[in-house]
C-alpha cells in the first residue's frame, strides 16, 4: 500500500509517524509536507487544493489511499474530484465529500444540521448585509459576552467574542457589509455565548458505524492565563480529565450518535473524522462547532494516544466495515506544548535555523511550520514545532515536555509555559 497525506503541519506530521507504524504500508509520501515528515515520508512540493497536481502526483506513484489532513480541500470537493475521475476513482479517500465538508465550510449550515437533528447547541440566527437591522435586533435579545461567526472558511479568524453591544453591531456591520474577513463573512451566525468548559471530541466514522477517540482541550490564545491573541493552537492535553464516563456517555447519547445518524437521514455518505467542539456546562456537553478533520495540535496529543493500527482503521472507513477493527488506547495521558515564532500571530519572521531538537528522547517532536534548506531545519511558519510527551499523572507529562523543550533553541522562539495547569 502507498498512501498520500495532504498537508504540511504538526497534524500531517503525527499522521505519518503513526501511519509509518503499520506494516501494512510500503510507502508514504506527504503533500507538501514538512522537515519532520521528510524523515519517514517523501514530500512532495505540490498545493493540496491544486487538484490536478494531486492527481498526477497520486497516479505518478501508484498511491491507493489519500489522507486529507486540511479543512480547506475537503470544503472544495477533493474526495468529490477522485470519485468523478475514471482514473481515481477507485482510490480511497480518508475525509467527506463536499456534502459533509460543509459542516465545517458554513457555521449557519451546521446550526440548521444541529437544530433538524436536536443536537443540543446555542441559541442563534444568521443574518446577511440585507437584514443587518434584524441582525442588531437579536443582538439587543442576548446579553454580552456576545459571539459573532463568519459562515465560511476564515483561516481560524473568523470568531469575534465581544463584551460591548455598541462593538458587536459595529463588527457585525464590518463583517457582512465590508466583508471584514472576505466572502467568508458574507453571513454571520449571532448565537449565545455558552458558559462551561471548552474540550474537543473526535469520531472516526465509515458512515455506519463510529470509533470514538480520546478527548482533548487545546489552548487557543497566544499569552499564559489564555490572555491575548488567538491562535491555531498552544497547546493541548489528551484525555480531558474532566470530561469523566458519564459525561463522555452524554456525548454519545446526545451528540455524537444523532449526528452520525442524521447524516445518513440526510442522504450523507461521511467517512472520515468529526471534530466536534463541545462545552461541559455542569455535566452537560453543548456543541460550539463541528470540523471535518482532526484538530492542531490536539492530532499530536491524541494519535499518540491510539495503541491500534492507524492504517488499518482508515480501511475499516474506506471498505464500511470500521466496526469490525479493533481500537484501543493507553492509559497514559499525553500533554502537547507549541514552539512558535516570535510575534506569531502577527507578524513574524521565517527562515531562523532550529537546533536541539535531534537530541530529544523523552518526547516526540512534531514537526508543523519548519522546513529544509541546505542541510539545516529552518522555520518556515507561525506555529513551528509540537511537543508531546506521555505519563502517568499530566504533572509527569508536562514535566517531560518542558524539559525537552529546553534543549531546542531558534530566534524568538515562544511557547506558553502553564499548558494543562489549570486541569491539575
Amino acid at each position: 500500500m502507498n498512501i498520500l497525506i495532504l498537508g504540511s503541519g504538526g497534524r500531517e506530521h503525527a499522521f505519518a509517524l503513526k501511519l509509518s507504524e503499520s506494516k501494512k504500508i510500503n510507502q508514504l509520501f506527504v503533500a507538501p509536507g514538512n522537515a519532520g515528515t521528510d524523515k519517514m515520508a517523501i514530500n512532495i512540493n505540490i498545493n493540496p487544493v491544486d487538484f490536478a497536481a494531486v492527481k498526477k502526483t497520486v497516479l505518478k506513484n501508484d498511491i491507493n489511499m489519500v489522507v486529507v489532513g486540511p479543512e480547506a480541500p475537503l470544503v472544495k470537493g477533493i474526495h468529490d474530484f477522485f470519485l468523478a475521475d475514471n482514473d481515481l476513482k477507485n482510490i480511497h479517500v480518508i475525509g467527506p465529500k463536499k456534502d459533509g465538508a460543509i459542516l465545517e465550510g458554513s457555521k449557519d449550515f451546521s446550526k440548521q444540521f444541529m437544530e433538524k437533528h436536536n443536537i443540543p447547541t446555542a441559541k442563534y440566527q444568521s443574518f446577511t448585509k440585507d437584514n443587518l437591522e434584524s441582525g442588531f435586533k437579536f443582538l439587543d435579545t442576548l446579553s454580552a459576552p456576545y459571539v459573532l461567526k463568519a459562515d465560511g472558511l476564515a483561516a481560524g479568524k473568523g470568531v469575534l467574542i465581544l463584551n460591548d453591544l455598541k462593538e458587536a453591531k459595529i463588527e457585525l456591520e464590518e463583517m457582512v457589509s465590508n466583508q471584514k474577513f472576505g466572502e467568508a463573512s458574507s453571513t454571520v451566525v449571532i448565537e449565545e455565548f455558552l458558559k462551561g468548559i471548552e474540550l474537543s471530541v473526535f469520531v472516526l466514522t465509515d458512515g455506519i458505524s463510529y470509533k470514538i477517540l480520546p478527548s482533548a482541550k487545546d489552548y487557543k490564545r497566544i499569552g499564559e492565563g489564555d490572555t491575548g491573541l488567538n491562535t491555531g493552537g498552544m497547546g493541548a492535553v489528551s484525555p480531558v480529565p474532566f470530561a469523566d464516563k458519564a459525561f463522555l456517555d452524554k456525548v454519545e447519547e446526545l451528540v455524537v450518535k444523532p449526528t452520525v445518524i442524521g447524516l445518513q437521514k440526510d442522504g450523507i455518505d461521511y467517512r472520515g473524522f468529526i471534530f466536534i467542539g463541545l462545552m461541559n456546562d455542569n455535566g452537560n456537553p453543548s456543541v460550539v462547532e463541528y470540523n471535518v478533520r482532526m484538530g492542531d495540535p490536539e492530532t499530536e496529543a491524541v494519535l499518540p494516544r491510539i495503541k491500534s493500527d492507524l492504517y488499518d482503521l482508515f480501511e475499516g472507513v474506506a471498505k464500511q466495515n470500521l466496526h469490525e477493527k479493533s481500537f484501543s488506547v493507553t492509559s497514559k495521558i499525553a500533554t502537547t506544548v507549541m514552539l512558535v515564532s516570535g510575534g506569531y500571530p502577527e507578524a513574524y519572521e521565517k527562515g531562523e535555523e532550529i537546533s536541539g531538537f535531534e537530541n530529544i528522547k523523552e518526547s516526540i517532536v512534531f514537526h508543523a511550520g519548519t522546513n529544509i534548506k541546505d542541510n539545516k531545519v529552518l522555520t518556515n511558519g507561525g506555529r513551528v514545532m509540537a511537543i508531546t510527551s506521555l505519563g502517568d499523572s499530566i504533572e509527569e507529562a508536562l514535566e517531560n515536555t518542558y524539559c525537552s523543550i529546553e534543549k531546542i533553541k531558534f530566534e524568538k522562539m515562544n511557547y506558553r509555559k502553564d499548558i494543562g495547569l489549570d486541569l491539575l
